[in-house]
């Protein structure tokens, strides 16, 4: 219980916080299960009460345990946590099935990213114009792999937070964690240059106020995007129907 993760280097709650919460995570302390007593946790871990309290209340933070008199602290049901929690993300990656977690990734943004893009596309000021252009250009000079992936996400990241919506901003802060394996996984085949074209015109469809021609563009995008991962990995993952054409 409370194996070593690889956040070590931060200050001594985090680290008693990333141990004990990465356990919940990985299924070691089951829901409606106590948590151990205090003063066993802090000789599990050669810490301080007051290091365990603070782990305990960055914990109950993110939604994983509660604590109530007479029952001690218990952990909650996953649908109580808060899933979007860069933690909470990190340790679901750390112990994840890689092929069902990218199926999910993109059941989410299939969901969701062509309507914010069809949102930035009606209300992006030129300054979110100009950091989604400044992900494309990003990728179209990346000499390296990382590079690449690293503008593909900010071009994304800066879609959701062009809608003006704030309900969309967390889903561009998990990409941080959540789309680097997806992207990493697929930037060094081929498809690139057909890749750059595509968020291409998504950029072109958002900077004319084309909220269908954004919304379209994007479903292509993230068909391709399902189609390559599916070269790669062998399996199939889930992407929205292409769009119709339009009379």
């Amino acid at each position: 219980m409370f194996q070593t993760s690889s956040a070590l280097h931060r200050n001594v709650h985090s680290q008693v916080a990333d141990r004990v919460g990465s356990s919940i995570v990985r299924g070691e302390i089951g829901v409606g299960e106590a948590l151990p007593p205090e003063m066993q946790i802090c000789e599990m871990m050669d810490v301080s009460r007051t290091v365990v309290r603070e782990a305990i209340r960055t914990l109950t933070g993110k939604g994983l345990i509660e604590s109530r008199p007479k029952s001690g602290t218990r952990v909650r049901p996953p649908q109580q946590w808060n899933q979007l929690d860069p933690d909470v993300l990190r340790w679901h990656l750390e112990t994840a099935d890689i092929d069902r977690y990218l199926a999910k990734l993109f059941q989410l943004r299939t969901a969701v990213e062509p309507g914010a893009a069809a949102l930035a596309a009606v209300h992006a000021a030129e300054d979110d114009i100009a950091r989604i252009r400044a992900g494309c250009d990003g990728m179209d000079a990346a000499e390296t792999n990382e590079a690449f992936v690293a503008a593909d996400i900010a071009f994304h990241q800066s879609i959701y937070f062009a809608t003006r919506n704030e309900f969309f901003w967390p889903i561009a802060q998990m990409f941080e964690i959540t789309l680097r394996q997806s992207f990493t996984i697929a930037a060094p085949g081929a498809h690139r240059p057909r890749a750059l074209i595509e968020h291409r015109a998504v950029l072109d469809a958002i900077a004319t106020g084309d909220a269908d021609g954004a919304r379209d563009a994007t479903v292509v995008l993230l068909q391709h995007s399902a189609d390559d991962l599916v070269r790669i990995r062998g399996r199939e993952f889930e992407a929205p129907a292409r769009p119709a054409k339009r009379p």
